[in-house]
């Protein structure tokens, strides 16, 4: 089968498109035929060696798909040969990865694509509305009724953010250019301020009379001390990106709030946590609620230019997209 992966850690240009043999179900996995993957900075991440992670080269690249069930093994129930399926925690863990035409997954990792959801709106936001379904309900705890602010709302994982935090109630306060506001608000915030102002932190905390109770920053700017002044009593900072980051710390501010910092990659997640973020999108994706603003697609074997897209930041906003289904 025709496949994307690396031989060893390295940039974008070392990725691979070739023949590689087709994998084997084991008795708890499912094989399945894939449609398409994407390119999430994480998956530069561990290509790049910067998120160290078990792989076994050679190593097939990527960690969300959605496909169409193959072959089930001997002690998986609930799927059959025919189903649209999807998965977002592959390439990572010692598991092979998606940017192949076949792939195998463990059952326990792998979901049913509601009917009529379009696969390619599923892949794309796989990752980035997990990776917001964790930040607010596993580690934010948000509650209806409380004030969320959303930094880099426009982005993928920033409208996921947003779009999560309405449903289940919150308000959001987004943070983003002000080109992007119209979207933001069409995405459901209460108010949304132009990063770029320098009197941003201002305009929050008049949005924000009773203080932050959940701060999001998913651009990885990480302005830390400005949150913390601005949080309620006993709010809750959410770090999940800027790797690279820094940030001053008021530590006096924090603890006399009962406030609280708390930092998560999803590929350290549980099973079990994927599981019911992957309920929570699926009822988005079923509703019409959760779908990618863009999308740009490419044939598999342009998998080392979709990741050059990505780390050079040309995409804003938009989801690349890999078709399994074109080779080239």
């Amino acid at each position: 089968m025709h496949a994307a992966y690396i031989k060893h850690i390295g940039p974008a240009e070392d990725i691979r498109f070739g023949d590689v043999p087709t994998p084997r179900p084991g008795r708890t996995d499912v094989l399945v035929t894939t449609i398409a993957t994407t390119v999430n900075w994480v998956d530069t991440f561990v290509r790049s060696g910067v998120f160290p992670t078990p792989i076994e080269f050679p190593f097939v690249i990527g960690r969300d798909m959605v496909g169409t069930v193959t072959e089930v093994g001997p002690h998986v129930r609930g799927f059959a040969p025919g189903d649209t399926v999807w998965c977002n925690s592959l390439g990572h863990g010692g598991r092979q990865g998606a940017a192949a035409e076949h792939v195998v997954v463990p059952a326990d990792r792998l979901y049913h694509l509601p009917p009529g959801v379009n696969p390619i709106d599923a892949v794309a936001v796989a990752h980035p509305a997990a990776t917001a379904y964790l930040a607010l309900f596993t580690y934010g705890q948000i509650r209806a009724g409380e004030t969320v602010v959303v930094a880099g709302a426009a982005g993928n994982v920033g409208s996921a953010l947003v779009t999560l935090a309405v449903n289940a109630g919150a308000r959001v306060v987004a943070t983003a250019s002000a080109r992007d506001a119209g979207y933001c608000k069409a995405l459901g915030a209460a108010d949304v301020i132009d990063y770029r102002d320098p009197r941003r932190w201002q305009h929050i905390d008049e949005v924000c009379p009773q203080g932050i109770d959940c701060y999001v920053d998913s651009a990885g700017e990480n302005d830390l001390a400005g949150a913390v002044e601005l949080l309620a009593l006993r709010g809750r900072i959410v770090v999940l990106a800027g790797v690279r980051a820094q940030p001053v710390v008021p530590v006096g501010q924090l603890y006399v709030k009962n406030g609280s910092i708390v930092g998560f990659v999803i590929s350290h997640a549980t099973v079990d946590a994927l599981a019911e973020a992957a309920r929570t999108i699926n009822k988005l994706l079923s509703n019409g609620r959760l779908r990618p603003r863009a999308t740009v697609t490419l044939p598999l074997s342009a998998a080392a230019e979709a990741h050059r897209m990505v780390e050079q930041g040309e995409l804003r906003g938009k989801r690349v997209i890999l078709d399994a289904r074109v080779s080239g």
